[in-house]
This record gives structure tokens, C-alpha cells and sequence, in this order.
């Protein structure tokens, strides 16, 4: 009796701890699928405002509604977020593009503090020469032009190096630079012509290499002047990409007159997401900007979308009138477009 007794007891025990388990892993919490990421992709609404120094020594003062105010930070209030600049090597030679020194070293660390200071975003754009350089033109510096080809990339290596080491010792460091402008058609001529594709891309690399010792966080863009111009674009990215040009973005400039129609630029853009691991931006651009942003935020691929306008404060359709005055009906174009495509 005794041990029936105690089999019963064992056994309400067992049932006991049976159902308080089954009922423990009934009240257990049921799993849920992790929550979707938001869209890490950055959006660029991006200027290149490198005249603003001369405007300003010219008594330009810049305005939206009456009030005065910085032009940075006039851009950053419509949504603005990355600021380029160039650089000439010498502006101030016999061949310069200005014996003041405009878009030299010093107004360059000048301006990078100014863009920095306003917490914007900062792109470098290299000429790699005195003056100008663009398609129709790639003058060396003056103090390159008798180099050998080894000290010609010696020293693009060690001038962009200079440049960067001197922004990151005033805590300025670009977030991205290009290595070179609208380059298309080569850099440093004769040396560095697109006929001679082994010396380019030497060139490119030397440059790169010179970015990357200074920060690995750099982004780098080869800019091209290709914006509806497919056969072309492909031609000079294939090659530099053959001969090991190792570079994070792909820039495009779209000037209407010279790049074909938006319909070029769309299925040329479109073409180059989908067919390269480099994201596309438009690097520059003036009209159409409407249909440019369009086209450019909405590529297929990419992990970087974006514009840069070019010269806003006074050339072209500029969204500035000549007294520095905003145009309304252009400013507010960047903030629709920030909101449409969720740009911060």
C-alpha cells in the first residue's frame, strides 16, 4: 500500500512537471523575422562652388528672401550636403589660370575648413594642371613639362600626396577626389593622351596609390565627359579597368550641347550601373536639373547616387542671380528632390 502510495505521488510529480514545462514553452515568445534595413545608400546633392572665393573678393554678398547669408551655408538650408572644389597646381605661373592664386593649395585648405565647418561633405577635384583642364585640354604644369615619364609620375604621386597630407594635418581630409578632370581623353598630354592607354592608366594609378597612403577612406572617381556617349564611356573605363585602375566611383559630366539627350544619358547611366561594381554619379551638370536628378537617383544599381551642379553661384543657368540674389524657382528644386529620393 505503502509503495502504491508512493508511485502515485512520484507520478502527479512527473505529471506536474510535464504540463508546467509543455505550458512554459506554450508561453515562450514566437520568433519574428528581423526588421527590414533602412536604405544605407548615400545620396549626394552636391555643388562645385570654387569661384565663390573670387566672387566674394569681387563684393558679391549672397541672399535668399532679403536675408544675407553664407553661400555654403545658404546651399546646406536647401539641402545641399557635399561641396567640390578644384585645384590647380600653380595657378599663378605665366600659363596660370590666376596670378592671385585662386584654386591653389592655400584658398583649397581655406575653403575645405569652410565646408567642413558648415558639416558638409567635401570632394577634391584634381586638375593636374596650371590651368584648366578639361577634354579639349590637359596642359602639364609648368613645372612638369620636361619631366621623363618615371618623374612625371613621381611627381603626380607625390603633389596629390602633398595636397592630402596637408588637408588631414588641419583635419580637412576630402571624402572623395577625383584623380584628374573630365578625363576622357587622357591627362597630362602628351604623356598621358588616351592614345597611349599603358601611360594613363601608370598615371591614374600613381595618383590613386599617392590617395589611398594618406586614407583608406577616400572615395576615388574617375570623371569623364561621356554623359550620353555609351561607346565611348565603356571604351575608357574597360581599359583603365584592364590595366588594374582601381577606383570606387565612376563620374559623369552632362552638358546637353555636348552629351546627347536625356534619353542618352538615361540608357548610358543605366548601362554603366548595371555593367560595372562602380556606382555612376553625374559629376556635373547645369540644365535639365529636374530630369538629371531623376535619372541620376535612380539608377539599378549602386550604393552611392548622386549630383554635383556645376558653378551655381554664377555661370549658366546659375541659381544665383549676378547680385547674389537666390532664384527662387531653382533653389527649391534641391529640396524637392531631397524629400522624392530621401536625401539627408
Amino acid at each position: 500500500m505503502l509503495r502504491k502510495s508512493l508511485l502515485i505521488c512520484v507520478g502527479s510529480i512527473m505529471l506536474l512537471y510535464v504540463s508546467s514545462t509543455a505550458c512554459a514553452k506554450k508561453s515562450e515568445t514566437p520568433h519574428t523575422p528581423p526588421v527590414e534595413t533602412t536604405d544605407t545608400t548615400e545620396k549626394i546633392i552636391g555643388a562645385d562652388i570654387s569661384f565663390l572665393p573670387q566672387l566674394e573678393a569681387e563684393g558679391i554678398k549672397f541672399s535668399v528672401d532679403g536675408a544675407q547669408n553664407d553661400a555654403i551655408q545658404i546651399l546646406k538650408n536647401y539641402k545641399f550636403n557635399y561641396i567640390r572644389v578644384r585645384i590647380f597646381y600653380d595657378p599663378t605661373t605665366d600659363s596660370g589660370y590666376s596670378k592671385i592664386g585662386y584654386c591653389g593649395l592655400e584658398q583649397t585648405k581655406t575653403m575645405a575648413k569652410r565646408i567642413k565647418a558648415a558639416g558638409m561633405k567635401f570632394l577634391l577635384d584634381f586638375h593636374y594642371s596650371d590651368t584648366w583642364a578639361d577634354p579639349g585640354k590637359q596642359f602639364k604644369p609648368e613645372a612638369w613639362k620636361n619631366l621623363s615619364f618615371t618623374d612625371l609620375t613621381n611627381a603626380l604621386h607625390d603633389y596629390t600626396k602633398d595636397v592630402l597630407t596637408q588637408l588631414k594635418a588641419q583635419n580637412t581630409l576630402p571624402d572623395m577626389v577625383q584623380i584628374g578632370n573630365e578625363i576622357n581623353h587622357g591627362i597630362l598630354w602628351d604623356d598621358g593622351n588616351i592614345v597611349h592607354l599603358d601611360s594613363l592608366a601608370t598615371l591614374l594609378k600613381a595618383g590613386i596609390a599617392a590617395t589611398r597612403e594618406v586614407s583608406s577612406f577616400i572615395k576615388i572617381m574617375l570623371h569623364i565627359a561621356d554623359g550620353g556617349q555609351n561607346d565611348e564611356s565603356r571604351y575608357f573605363l574597360d581599359n583603365m579597368i584592364s590595366r588594374g585602375v582601381a577606383f570606387d566611383i565612376i563620374g559623369q559630366s552632362y552638358y546637353p550641347q555636348w552629351h546627347g539627350t536625356l534619353d542618352q544619358l538615361k540608357f548610358n547611366l543605366n548601362d554603366l550601373s548595371t555593367r560595372y561594381k562602380q556606382p555612376v554619379i553625374v559629376a556635373e551638370y547645369t540644365y535639365k536639373k529636374i530630369e538629371v536628378n531623376d535619372i541620376a537617383f535612380t539608377l539599378p544599381k549602386g550604393n552611392i547616387k548622386g549630383t554635383f551642379i556645376w558653378e551655381p553661384l554664377n555661370t549658366w543657368e546659375q541659381i544665383f542671380d549676378k547680385q547674389g540674389v537666390g532664384i527662387d524657382s531653382l533653389l527649391n528644386i534641391y529640396p524637392a528632390v531631397a524629400k522624392k529620393y530621401d536625401v539627408k
